[in-house]
């Protein structure tokens, strides 16, 4: 019978670094525990490990390194790159296992670990299962000895082979000539690639969050702060920013008038576009339950279907693969597109995006505009100790506003897979009301966890 899932959340381990479970420690026996686990035959085996431009990966990632070591494994450390390099690298040096050391876009103090399997997918639940119950059972009596350690070495090309690869998703005989692009690297893990992919395929660029320092990945910049994005755009006149988060794999656009485009809209337009030129395969697109329902209307009304999944791109590629579907994401700005890639890539997604601008002759402002979103209002309620959700009282709020909507709306309520809080959305077509629904959740979920803390 499969354990509570202790370590692993939606997407890999996370937490604040130096303290459990993301400790050198933790880390040590993740590398051994995995390791042993991707042992598969008679072969030398191999690992590659990345890292975003936090501090704490300078703890993290040789306490994984002597972990994969000591199970065997040959250890390929390709240095700071985004989680999709990772995932793209992992299947063309055709690794055993992918190891990506990043806590997204969440701030410097915490990290986390990503795994990726041979075929440059994000582990199953099931798979993160087993790595947890052999961390749990012990497996001294399974490490090799003697000759049987592995190595490590470094690849210093490793940033040119993605370089290349996002390259070659841009359309062939197009190019950037002439167009002045924001890109916000966030500090993080494309801070060396995006741009240079951009500039060489002739942008104008404007790099920002290009200078980490170890302790301002996400700060103020990139993905998760589009209004700093918003004005670098109006403040260079650029027709265009792009924002990726900390490792990158996912973004946000500008358009010149210094408005934000969030991944409904991108995922729209990559849609409609590959639609047109039949390229859209699978009759839909794959997101999550928090994408809007503007999207749904759009796709239904051009006869595609839209295919929902619970939070977390790594449930949309599942669905993805399951339905033979090329399309899909998450709000947020994880795109996923499969031509191309096994996870989200926020670098792949704004040069498909750029590529309509360039064959339509359309401004940001005119193309990225692609439905009519309804109102949609998400806040978070922070607590500790026992889910605030398992309250009678949170469970009864939830029911009457259901009621009170009626069909004319939705509420979707959830904890965060990678943080302490309870997300509290809902949409409908009456602003005002799904404003103060929204408010009065929260007002009762902060309420039961105040009571919760004092229990």
């Amino acid at each position: 019978m499969t354990k509570t899932r202790r370590l692993f959340g939606t997407d890999g381990i996370r937490g604040r670094a130096n303290t459990d479970p993301m400790t050198a420690g933790t880390a040590l026996r993740l590398g051994q525990a995995a390791g042993l686990l991707f042992t598969r035959g008679a072969y030398r085996h191999k690992v590659v490990i990345g890292k975003d431009t936090r501090l704490s990966g300078y703890m993290i990632e040789p306490a994984l390194t002597a972990g994969f070591i000591g199970a065997g494994m040959d250890v390929t450390l390709l240095g700071p790159l985004p989680t999709p390099a990772i995932a793209m690298l992992t299947r063309s040096m055709r690794a055993d296992l992918g190891v990506m050391i990043s806590a997204s876009h969440n701030s410097y103090e915490d990290n986390g670990i990503k795994l990726f399997g041979p075929d440059g997918t994000k582990l199953s639940d099931e798979r993160e299962d087993e790595i947890e119950a052999l961390m749990d059972e012990g497996f001294a009596d399974r490490l090799p000895q003697g000759a049987g350690l592995g190595r490590a070495v470094r690849l210093e090309d490793a940033g040119s082979r993605y370089i290349e690869v996002a390259k070659a998703t841009f359309p062939r005989g197009l190019r950037l000539d002439g167009l002045k692009i924001v890109i916000d690297c966030a500090n993080g893990a494309g801070y060396k690639v995006a741009p240079t992919v951009l500039w060489e395929l002739g942008a104008q660029i404007i790099p920002v969050g290009v200078s980490p320092s170890g302790t301002n990945i996400n700060k103020g910049c990139g993905s998760t702060a589009p209004e700093f994005l918003c004005a670098q755009v109006l403040e260079h006149g650029a027709h265009l920013g792009i924002a990726l988060d900390g490792d990158a794999d996912r973004l946000v656009i500008a358009d010149e008038r210094g408005e934000v485009v969030d991944g409904d809209q991108i995922i729209a337009l990559i849609a409609r576009s590959l639609q047109e030129s039949q390229q859209l395969r699978g009759g839909g697109v794959v997101a999550t339950v928090m994408s809007n329902l503007g999207l749904e209307r759009f796709l239904t009304g051009r006869g595609l279907a839209l295919h929902r999944t619970k939070v977390g791109d790594r449930y949309v590629a599942e669905r993805m693969r399951e339905t033979g579907i090329n399309v899909g994401g998450e709000q947020s700005g994880h795109v996923i597109l499969s031509d191309f890639a096994t996870t989200g890539d926020g670098l792949l997604a704004a040069l498909q995006v750029l590529a309509v601008l360039v064959q339509e002759g359309r401004s940001a402002g005119e193309a990225c505009r692609v439905f009519e979103k309804l109102p949609q209002v998400l806040k978070n309620v922070r607590f500790s100790g026992v889910s605030p959700l398992q309250s009678p009282l949170v469970q009864r709020h939830i029911a009457d506003v259901e009621g009170r909507l009626n069909g004319a709306g939705r509420v979707l309520i959830r904890e965060s897979g990678t943080e302490p809080l309870v997300r509290v959305m809902a949409e409908g077509e009456d602003e005002s009301m799904v404003a103060r629904v929204v408010d009065e959740l929260c007002a009762t979920i902060a309420e039961a966890a105040r009571a919760s803390g004092r229990g």
